[in-house]
């Protein structure tokens, strides 16, 4: 009997287009488009940093001698892009019967079966990436077990930057704070240029700065203190930041739950940057895949021991990246 996932519609290429269609339902840094995407060839991403300096340049006589122009210097580093692999199995009696509803053909009920596999899969590897491209606007890159992938502190050999907002304090200026976040990453831009600054906070932070006195003060009479009325968790802008409260989170595979932001914490980084951050992938470890673009997801399937169901991978291999570290600000209530 012939298998009917030998159907060229479950052949690679098919599947992992199909599994790329399925929207990403997660992760508020992919609705803020923070990370573009960046396909590569390679499982290592090399970054190259180049530092320019403007310098003011002296009059000299008529046939003087000219200043002599100095070089950028230029720094390699090197980084290994993540594997993320996922394993599912289709079984016979998940297939078996489905053409006794209606009038699908057998292919267009199996695809059903996989398309339902497929998205439980891709909202895994969603979580993931959220995960991941949280831990590079936080500096520190992890993996679900809560180990370091990547420092990017250490790897471009800066120190991280934190301002205590001190809100438990209620004569703590929030607003000089707010602009020490704001200049400090406007100094560490080194060339690039944004349109604003946004921090996103955990409930514990969020709840401690709408509810400061200086806060509330500043928003008594502003629209009429719809700010003191209405859910500003989506965002409020305030000393020149949006503030909005982010609940990412995720249960690991021995079952805790992991905050992406920590309580107490916020994270604050630049807008409408060109380069500042990027999300590269690299491309899976096929055949087919070989020398090839990076795509964000890959699903593949072959038969089970003696076609006894058949096995379904998917993988992705991303790397968030921030190439400015600098401009990354983490908040404390205290």
């Amino acid at each position: 009997m012939q298998n009917p996932f030998d159907n060229p519609g479950f052949a690679m290429a098919s599947l992992t287009a199909a599994i790329n269609l399925i929207p990403n339902r997660y992760g508020r840094l992919e609705q803020l488009g923070l990370f573009p995407a960046k396909p590569v060839r390679t499982r290592q991403v090399i970054i190259e940093e180049r530092n320019g300096t403007l310098n003011l340049l002296p009059t000299q006589p008529l046939g003087g001698p000219s200043t002599l122009n100095a070089r950028d210097k230029r720094k390699l580093r090197s980084f290994v892009v993540p594997h993320v692999p996922l394993d599912d199995v289709v079984l016979p009696e998940e297939v078996q019967g489905v053409r006794a509803f209606g009038s699908e053909t057998e292919s267009e009920s199996i695809a059903g079966v996989l398309a339902q596999h497929l998205q439980s899969m891709r909202n895994k590897h969603a979580i993931t990436l959220e995960h991941l491209r949280m831990g590079a606007l936080k500096g520190v890159i992890l993996d679900a077990d809560g180990s370091v992938l990547h420092n990017l502190y250490s790897d471009f050999e800066i120190g991280p930057k934190s301002v205590n907002f001190a809100l438990a304090t209620e004569t703590t200026n929030v607003r000089n704070k707010c602009v020490e976040v704001s200049a400090h990453i406007e100094a560490n831009l080194r060339g690039e240029f944004m349109t604003g600054v946004r921090c996103l906070c955990s409930p514990e932070f969020f709840e401690k700065l709408v509810g400061h006195g200086k806060v509330e003060k500043a928003y008594e009479n502003y629209a009429q203190g719809a700010m003191l009325r209405d859910d500003v968790r989506t965002g409020f802008a305030f000393g020149g930041i949006i503030f909005e409260e982010y609940r990412g989170q995720a249960s690991t595979l021995d079952g805790n739950v992991m905050r992406f932001i920590a309580a107490g914490e916020a994270h604050a980084f630049p807008l409408g940057t060109i380069d500042t951050f990027s999300t590269y992938f690299a491309p899976a470890d096929f055949n087919e895949t070989v020398n090839t673009l990076g795509q964000s997801l890959y699903a593949k399937q072959e038969p089970r021991k003696f076609d006894r169901g058949t096995d379904l991978h998917t993988q992705s291999n991303p790397l968030p990246m921030c190439h400015r570290p600098g401009v990354l600000v983490k908040l404390t209530i205290s």
